[in-house]
């Protein structure tokens, strides 16, 4: 893929533009945010192309944004984030992506490293007995369609329900796990099919569960109301989304599209970016679908947290209680969201396209949990599995810059082929051993893809995000264990 030539204006404070008059058909400005050290790998993928793109969405609101995670995917990047009007504008399925609902849950512990050190390889051992993980892997969980049904309206509330996990969980999950406007009607049975065996499996690529070690700690205001103490805690960390569920819903819709593309007469740069109004039929029938999709990634991170609860119960004889195994929050990245915001003084209704980014919402916003509204929202960040993840909060500054978004993990710099050409000949798990991480996975492909070097530092990513007042960071967490599907 040739580098891209056009235009970067810095604006400061991390962010560089792409102006409106780059190309005739775009309706606004493009904006990255990113360091002057990460142009060039940003320039290489092409990605700031899918910015000026996304520009030219009909009844898109404010500029098209990415984050320093950005690179190239579907007709977004990943790492992008628009804004369209409910009224006017589209929705489009490339700016959610194949995987809805992708997203990050945290779980805290009562545990110090010295408890779980000396036992990481058993533990991890145990997380990869207790929890399904793979390509095309299947759950525990078996569910019929008129059961599936439920699952896909009710999202974490029917795992609750059915035992898998308590009830506090909920409170602490992104719109309570559970988008309401979900109509099981809108899937298709292959769909359905699909995600049937599914629920409650971690699955592969990107996806993983991590056990870490609280390294720093930033903000200990902050990080005490999330539950966070002193450096040494252990927490633990989940990664997956919708399944094959969500991969379908998308490319069933994706045909849909490029058919209301034709009926609405809608021109885009890209035929990835296939769309339609918002408030069309086939705009509501895809928000409807999406949400059922984004309920069963929020079943899926719930059943999970209750077999990792066991998982320590049993690796170290104690009781829940005693564990402390609390969930700090669950975000979704890969998500369109229909939320009020002020444009030019006036609220709106917008359609936030968040794909390859999270949430960020600040002290006192009304969709917050209740005993977080004083201090803002927990923003989960995944780096590699041999580096940091970390912890922050979202900020006034978001809302102001970002329509409430941040960054959403470390952002690829290889691709798979990329990566397996680069570990050729290495033992990846025995190096990441050697650096104090025990490391399970389904093959040994999955490690050489997933390898640290294939994605960006996220110490720079998430450092963006601190000086351009995204999100601040609040605690940095260091994997010991990871299981990989």
């Amino acid at each position: 893929m040739p580098a891209w030539t056009g235009p970067l204006e810095d604006l400061g404070g991390c962010r560089w533009r792409i102006p409106r008059s780059y190309m005739p058909q775009m309706r606004t400005d493009g904006i990255i945010y990113a360091s002057a050290r990460m142009l060039e790998a940003i320039r290489s993928d092409d990605s700031p192309q899918q910015v000026a793109n996304v520009a030219c969405l009909p009844g898109i609101v404010g500029p098209a944004l990415a984050m320093p995670d950005i690179h190239y995917g579907y007709g977004f990047p990943i790492g992008g984030v628009a804004a369209t009007d409910a009224e006017q504008g589209v929705v489009s399925p490339g700016g959610v992506g194949y995987d809805i609902n992708c997203g990050v849950r945290l779980l805290r512990t009562n545990l110090e490293a010295g408890q779980v050190q000396g036992r990481i390889q058993d533990l991890t051992n145990q997380l990869f007995r207790e929890v399904p993980s793979g390509v095309g892997s299947k759950g525990m969980i078996r569910v019929p369609e008129n059961v599936l049904d439920r699952v896909l309206e009710q999202g974490g509330a029917w795992a609750v329900a059915q035992g898998y996990g308590r009830a506090e969980d909920l409170e602490h999950t992104e719109s309570g796990g559970r988008l309401e406007d979900a109509d099981p009607g809108r899937v298709s049975p292959r769909a359905k099919e699909r995600g049937r065996p599914q629920l409650g499996t971690l699955g592969a690529g990107n996806h993983f569960l991590e056990v870490q070690v609280v390294e720093a700690v930033f903000d200990a205001g902050v990080a005490r109301a999330f539950g966070i103490g002193e450096p040494g805690q252990v927490t633990v960390m989940i990664h997956t989304g919708s399944r094959g569920l969500g991969y379908q819903v998308c490319d069933d819709y994706l045909v849909v599209m490029q058919q209301a593309v034709r009926k609405y007469g809608i021109e885009l740069p890209d035929r990835q970016l296939a769309c339609t109004p918002v408030r069309s039929p086939e705009g509501q029938a895809y928000l409807a679908a999406m949400a059922c999709a984004a309920n069963y990634a929020w079943a899926n991170r719930q059943c999970i947290t209750h077999w990792v609860r066991e998982a320590f119960t049993r690796t170290f004889g104690l009781g829940e209680d005693k564990l402390g195994l609390q969930v700090v929050y669950d975000v979704a990245h890969n998500i369109a969201k229909l939320e009020r915001h002020p444009v030019a003084g006036v609220e709106r209704e917008l359609c936030v396209h968040r794909k390859g980014a999270t949430r960020a919402f600040p002290a006192g916003h009304p969709a917050l949990p209740r005993d977080y509204a004083h201090v803002g929202q927990p923003v989960l960040v995944p780096g590699d599995m041999g580096r940091h993840s970390y912890l922050l909060v979202g900020t006034e500054q978001a809302m102001q810059q970002t329509w409430g978004s941040t960054c959403h993990g470390a952002g690829r710099t290889l691709s798979r082929h990329a990566a397996l050409a680069q570990a050729k000949g290495r033992d990846i798990a025995r190096e990441l051993a050697e650096s104090g991480i025990y490391v399970r996975a389904a093959s040994r492909g999955v490690l050489a893809e997933e390898m640290p070097a294939a994605y960006k530092d996220v110490d720079e990513v998430v450092e963006i995000c601190q000086q351009a007042g995204i999100s601040r960071r609040v605690a940095r967490l260091r994997p010991i264990g990871v299981m990989k599907g």
